[in-house]
């Protein structure tokens, strides 16, 4: 019960981090702009937070549609490697630790695909240097 709510979980995490790193930049350069919000506006003194919600709201939503409609592939793909539904009575399903199970299996599998999904940043360590060296 645990590895069956586990592996797509880490499949849609790893999707969801990883869309949303990569993305991001993206979306305040284009979307950000033309709504004159950023998601780094924390850092700048002038902007207020209303608009820093504003951004985030509209990434998150786009990333929670583009990994949510992903999340069918997932599965999918989970079932092509070998991943069966446990065979569980009614009476077995409803048991708390069945309940626990795939609970910490979804808890922890996302955690899991959250971190393996920060690749990305591996990648975006130098820009920001080198823009701090011309300062």
């Amino acid at each position: 019960v645990f590895f069956h709510n586990a592996l797509p979980f880490v499949g849609f995490g790893f999707l969801d981090n990883a869309i949303m790193i990569a993305a991001g930049t993206q979306i305040e350069l284009s979307i950000g702009v033309v709504l004159g919000i950023s998601t780094m506006a924390g850092n700048a003194p002038n902007v207020s937070k209303s608009s820093l919600e504003d951004n985030c709201q509209i990434q998150n939503c786009l990333f929670l549609f583009s990994s949510s409609s992903l999340a069918g592939y997932v599965e999918a793909l989970a079932s092509r490697l070998g991943l069966s539904i446990p065979d569980l009575t009614p009476k077995q399903a409803d048991m708390w630790q069945t309940r626990l199970s795939a609970h910490l299996g979804k808890a922890i599998g996302v955690t899991i695909g959250c971190i393996l999904g920060m690749f990305p940043l591996l990648f975006f360590g130098d820009e920001e240097e080198k823009l701090e060296e011309k300062n």
